[in-house]
């Protein structure tokens, strides 16, 4: 197993995310005596974080409760503002939403009236593609995610896995060259998330999309990744980033069977158990 700490990252020309010295507050609100809220101090949520992703990584980010894995996937999207750093996604400055980074998240998010080919074509609806045009790359995607043949269901109509896969081909309509990911298979059984965790790599092998990818689980994180950035409890900081010993062998058999698997494991939830207050 391969470790490096945050100031090894490795910055090229292949860089896809260039994350610099992001600090992230939020204000604390308070409840008085009487029951009002009102507005406190200020709470360091991220704190200098420094970052690169590399073209066609997956990366996932793991870490305590808490630590800022979310916020910081929220401000790479352009959905939250930084207070300090920057960020860069294909060196562009990221300053608003981007139509070419997608997000997908835990509670699926599809529209309940509409039918599952509705959900998919929606992002390119609201760009004003034509129809015909819809219709044909959203199949092509619910092919990729296994789902033709469902194009008329309701969302309440599917299980949970296909509720997420959907959710999946609706966030690679629009061809993202980057994908940001918030604990997608985290409301799943254990079965379920296994197996999208291994459909999911077959689809990120095809496409090689860039990948940032937030999970509480150590054993996901594993599996999934090429690096895992383990942050510290609040204040978020990197505290080491790990290049997973899995990453040659996900293609293939099960990784969980690797020798390497348990050790890393270990090593991870060392870290994780260090950070506990």
């Amino acid at each position: 197993m391969s470790v490096t700490t945050e100031s090894a990252t490795r910055a090229t020309d292949s860089t896809m995310v260039s994350i610099d010295g992001v600090v992230k507050r939020f204000r604390v609100r308070t409840a008085t005596e009487e029951g009002d809220i009102k507005a406190g101090e200020m709470m360091t949520v991220l704190d200098r974080v420094s970052l690169d992703v590399q073209s066609g990584e997956f990366l996932s980010l793991l870490g305590p409760s808490g630590c800022g894995k979310t916020t910081l996937l929220r401000i790479v999207a352009g959905l939250l503002t930084l207070d300090e750093g920057e960020i860069r996604v294909a060196g562009d400055l990221v300053e608003m939403p981007r139509k070419d980074a997608c997000m997908v998240f835990q509670d699926f998010g599809l529209l309940p009236w509409r039918t599952v080919q509705g959900n998919v074509e929606f992002p390119l609806e609201l760009d004003r593609v034509n129809k015909g045009e819809r219709q044909d790359i959203a199949a092509n995607y619910l092919g990729i995610v296994g789902l033709t043949g469902f194009e008329g269901h309701y969302p309440h109509e599917l299980s949970g896995g296909m509720q997420q896969r959907v959710g999946i081909a609706r966030a690679l309509m629009r061809r993202p060259i980057l994908l940001l990911m918030d604990e997608p298979f985290g409301a799943l059984d254990a079965q379920t998330r296994e197996q999208l965790q291994e459909d999911f790599l077959k689809i990120w092998q095809d496409l090689r999309t860039t990948v940032i990818f937030v999970t509480h689980s150590i054993d996901e994180a594993l599996v999934v990744s090429d690096r895992i950035v383990v942050m510290t409890a609040r204040p978020g900081q990197i505290k080491e980033i790990i290049e997973s010993p899995l990453a040659a062998d996900r293609a293939s058999g099960d990784p969980r069977s690797n020798p390497d698997f348990i050790s890393a494991r270990a090593h991870i939830r060392g870290l994780l158990r260090s950070e506990r207050k």
